[in-house]
């Protein structure tokens, strides 16, 4: 495990010295990974490789900012999904499916929805959220991010984070039940 992270190191400090090989290590490293990441975000693996490349390009740009803080793997991540979001709010494009065919409900007082609730239909529900709400909710329900990270990622106070993450929950429960009693009651 020592080896390994100090096979890691070098490999960061070669890249802050802008050796090729060591960027290409890096990426093969890291790019199936954060391929995923991009594409819970993304519809598309055309728009996701795009996204993947430019976050790659910034990371290698910006490297010698990373400091040892956090993992690598974590600070990577942080600037695929800043990415994602740019291109989101560049395209306002939809979310990408979540790979479930049914949804659990979280335990939580407020979340007292009925549990056979799909995939689709939540994906749908959040994708109709104003965008303040759907990264909040994105970035903390999916990707699961604290209100610290969240709102360092959206550059926005954590108490604003709290806000719209309530507030989209909410906004998603009602949607949610709307949509069931206007089925129940139409049927």
């Amino acid at each position: 495990m020592e080896s390994l992270l100090k096979f890691q190191t070098d490999l960061i400090e070669q890249c802050k010295a802008n050796n090729r090989k060591a960027q290409v290590q890096l990426y093969e490293k890291y790019c199936d990974g954060m391929f995923c990441v991009v594409m819970r975000f993304l519809r598309n693996s055309d728009d996701a490789e795009d996204v993947l490349q430019e976050a790659f390009i910034k990371a290698f740009l910006k490297i010698d900012q990373y400091k040892g803080e956090v993992t690598f793997g974590a600070w990577l991540k942080r600037i695929v999904v800043n990415k994602c979001i740019d291109f989101l709010k560049a395209k306002r494009n939809e979310h990408v499916p979540l790979e479930e065919n049914v949804i659990q409900v979280v335990d939580d007082d407020d979340w007292q929805i009925q549990s056979d609730i799909t995939i689709e239909e939540v994906r749908t529900e959040i994708n109709e959220l104003s965008d303040k709400y759907r990264y909040v909710l994105m970035l903390y329900l999916i990707e699961g991010y604290d209100h610290s990270e969240i709102s360092q990622i959206l550059d926005i106070p954590e108490t604003t984070c709290r806000t719209h993450l309530s507030r989209g929950k909410c906004m998603l429960k009602e949607n949610l039940l709307k949509k069931r009693n206007g089925a129940t009651t139409r049927s």
